[in-house]
């Protein structure tokens, strides 16, 4: 059974960070390009990162740009999101999912395995 379970999540102070992790079970997560999202509530889910299994490019979302750093552990089939500079705006559930092409994207519909998803919430 695929599977993606998402780690790392909780609660933390404005500046502070954190680091997701996304773990894959039943498949090899190198084989798949790997979308970060985020969804707060009353808002559309929407893309925050992505690492495509092509060439290993990388992608963020303009409001993470620079604070947030996507990476791979292919011993560990792991994909992480290193989160810096968390700032309230930052509270979402965070989700993991996996694109059987390869290719980075940040739109939803691309991918086809989802994780159940971790509350990150930003606040003092």
């Amino acid at each position: 059974q695929l599977q993606l379970v998402e780690s790392g999540g909780g609660l933390v102070q404005p500046g502070g960070s954190l680091r997701l992790s996304c773990a894959a079970s039943g498949f090899t997560l190198n084989d798949y390009a790997i979308g970060w999202f985020r969804q707060a509530p009353g808002k559309e889910r929407e893309g925050v990162s992505c690492i495509s299994s092509i060439d290993g490019s990388t992608y963020y979302a303009d409001s993470v740009k620079g604070r947030f750093t996507i990476s791979r552990d292919n011993a560990k089939n792991t994909v992480y999101l290193q989160m810096n500079s968390l700032q309230p705006e930052d509270t979402a559930v965070y989700y993991c999912a996996a694109d059987k092409w390869g290719i980075a994207t940040m739109v939803t519909g691309r991918y086809d395995y989802w994780g159940q998803g971790t509350q990150v919430t930003v606040s003092s």
